[in-house]
């Protein structure tokens, strides 16, 4: 099993199913001629996408970044995701931003001595 817990998210899953069969339709679109099944396999890919995006708000997906291990089972809820997770492009879509962490100051600079 994967030391970083890629993808075993309902979210996921679901997602890539509907994308796949979105692009098969595609391709078979593509090998046919059928302009109707081309359009109809790029609106499965988008409906993929859009699965994917409502489940992970609605907490079946997961936050960017290594979960602990007693977190990796598929079914396993993330109570996180309603508050928005830091550096996850789809919270930022749907206006979720995490409270902020405190401000870092940085040190003062020394300044260089010049080259002669």
């Amino acid at each position: 099993m994967s030391l970083y817990d890629e993808g075993h998210t309902i979210a996921g899953w679901t997602g890539c199913a509907i994308a796949t069969l979105g692009s098969g339709v595609g391709g078979a679109g593509v090998c046919t001629g059928s302009v109707a099944a081309l359009v109809g396999g790029g609106v499965l890919v988008a409906v993929g996408v859009l699965v994917t995006w409502v489940l992970h708000l609605s907490g079946w997906g997961k936050p960017p970044g290594v979960r602990p291990r007693a977190e990796w089972r598929m079914g396993t809820r993330d109570t996180q995701a309603r508050g928005g997770h830091a550096g996850c492009v789809g919270c930022a879509l749907a206006g979720r931003r995490p409270a902020s962490a405190p401000a870092v100051t940085r040190a003062e600079s020394i300044p260089l001595s010049p080259i002669e």
